[in-house]
């Protein structure tokens, strides 16, 4: 579990190193994205290979680690100014930016090895590219334009593509059905993100950073697009039966899924408060696990 804001800053020195770097890795949203990883990697694998799982779990924590930490490298001084990231171990000082520095390289070395090594090529290539595109791209976005978050979907849902490759043999090979289950993951993020930034707006706000999709930030062109990539994400998800790589049991809880975040979405769109934004961001959080493990069974 990723601890507490608070308990960083332990009176021995050695466990608050140790709770920083923990800290440093975002754990619970590492542990989200392996989950999503290794989910796709059950649901095309034709033949599970122990060492395969294990490489492909632990190099994309790695890898995730690399990413969020060079990420919170890069925005340590704009981290000060929020009330939700003022506590992070660069702020707070438990952590220098060049013991940061080092050990998200470690970690994006030794993650991108693992994959290349004991899943194939172009999985540890993928992985790379996620790292690069999350903290050199997506990340100074974030003050530039409200087109970061399309950006930034981009190595959100490549877990997920990283999974199915991991299960295919030789240099690495993309699948329709990968395609389709990495479209699936990034259509969500649009709702999700958009959600979690709408109730966080004033704090983002102190950072300059730009996340609504509106120019307008909390307006109902806002509004109005959450809603519409809610319905995105309900017909998205439907593709996989559409294309025959899943069954009627399967795509029934695919639609009950999306169709309970469409109605969030839409209470959301008629009535904006911080309350109903958050309640979206919930359903969004247990949307994607549900979906995903429903989507595995190919019942």
């Amino acid at each position: 579990m990723e601890p507490s804001p608070t308990s960083i800053n332990s009176p021995n020195p050695l466990l608050s190193k140790v709770l920083g770097y923990l800290k440093l890795t975002k754990f619970r949203l590492g542990s989200l994205v392996v989950f999503s990883a290794v989910i796709t990697y059950l649901t095309v694998a034709e033949e599970i290979i122990s060492l395969q799982l294990l490489a492909l779990s632990l190099g994309g924590f790695l890898i995730t680690s690399a990413a969020n930490g060079f990420n919170q490298i890069i925005e340590k001084d704009l981290d000060k100014l929020m009330e939700r990231t003022r506590l992070r171990p660069m702020p707070t000082g438990v952590l220098s930016s060049a013991e940061a520095f080092v050990f998200c390289t470690v970690c994006g070395i030794c993650g991108t090895v693992l994959l290349w090594i004991y899943t194939n090529p172009l999985c540890g290539i993928l992985g790379f590219v996620s790292i690069i595109l999350y903290a050199l791209v997506y990340t100074p976005l974030k003050r530039v334009t409200p087109l970061s978050v399309f950006v930034g979907a981009f190595p959100g849902a490549l877990p997920t593509l990283i999974g199915a490759v991991a299960a295919t043999q030789g240099f690495g090979e993309i699948k329709f059905f990968a395609i389709l289950l990495f479209l699936i993951q990034f259509v969500w993020q649009f709702p999700h993100f958009w959600a979690l930034a709408w109730f966080n707006s004033d704090d983002y706000a102190k950072a300059d950073f730009y996340l609504l999709p509106s120019n307008g930030g909390k307006d109902q062109a806002s509004q109005f697009q959450i809603l519409i990539y809610s319905v995105f994400l309900l017909i998205t998800s439907i593709f996989p039966f559409v294309f025959h790589f899943v069954g009627l049991l399967s795509v029934s809880v695919c639609v009950v899924s999306g169709l309970a975040l469409l109605m969030q979405a839409y209470n959301f769109y008629r009535l904006p408060t911080d309350a109903n934004a958050k309640k979206l961001f919930l359903i969004t959080l247990v949307y994607l696990p549900v979906v995903q493990l429903a989507l595995m069974t190919k019942s």
